[in-house]
């Protein structure tokens, strides 16, 4: 029965991000003011009604919902959730603004603060990544194939944000290239990050810069059921969600 409801969990959250992604696409097409949040990250009009649309096919499991963009729940709440979905409806919005493509929508469905289903959609390349209990997978035009890929490389690749490296991280890459022979820097946005290690295309992705629950915890479930892990680098365990602070602390997907 569990297992019933985790696959129309997935198709539900698939159908939501693609239909997201749609809206996204329109607007990325035409011209959009950007606002600012306390934080100084940017905000678009793509970022709010990509969360109604999300928001409107998940409201239909009645499983609570923490968003970047919707309404944020007190801790003392939020707490008793043992089940919850988290959810960037546009996780590289600095992407999004360069035009560049690598940006994405990101769904994950947590218990107990473990991801045990995540969906993560690329609006421009129109790639698909999901993971569940049933293993990992990315689906481009119709073809599916599941992750890790069967990827043979020479190089050791390391891939690092394309917005946000920070001096650590370019320490971490020096070190690196002391400790392997040919190992290669890839720059890419948002979560496809994680993406990239999940499916075999990158062998680490060590993250030493601030992000949120819902910048992570999609590509986390997909990265686990691909067979790799995110390791929190404080605790130096696997990374939980729903906690009382949404920050996250550094951490390491490989």
């Amino acid at each position: 029965m569990e297992e019933v409801k985790e696959d129309n969990w997935l198709k539900i959250a698939k159908e939501a991000a693609k239909k997201a992604g749609e809206k996204i696409l329109q607007i990325y097409g035409q011209d959009f003011s950007v606002s600012y949040k306390e934080d100084q990250s940017p905000l678009t009009i793509a970022d709010q009604q990509a969360n109604d649309i999300i928001e409107s096919y998940l409201l239909k499991t009645n499983i609570p919902i923490l968003s970047e963009e919707g309404k944020l729940t007190e801790y003392k709440e939020r707490k008793n959730w043992k089940l919850l979905w988290i959810v960037d409806p546009l996780d590289g919005t600095k992407e999004f603004l360069k035009r560049n493509g690598e940006f994405t929508v990101n769904i994950a469905l947590v218990k107990n603060g473990k991801p045990i289903l995540g969906v993560i959609f690329a609006p421009v390349k129109s790639w698909l990544y999901y993971g569940s209990s049933n293993g990992s997978y990315r689906e481009i035009d119709g073809e599916i194939v599941k992750l890790p890929l069967d990827n043979p490389s020479t190089n050791f690749k390391v891939v690092g944000s394309r917005s946000h490296q920070s001096p650590e991280t370019k320490e971490y890459f020096k070190d690196i290239k002391k400790q392997k022979e040919n190992v290669e820097i890839v720059s890419m946005g948002s979560s496809m990050k994680i993406c990239l290690v999940a499916e075999g295309n990158a062998d680490i992705y060590p993250r030493f810069a601030p992000t949120m629950e819902w910048d992570t915890a999609a590509g986390h479930a997909i990265a686990k059921y691909a067979g790799k892990k995110l390791i929190d680098f404080k605790t130096k365990q696997e990374m939980v969600y729903n906690r009382e602070s949404l920050t996250n602390n550094w951490f390491i997907v490989k």
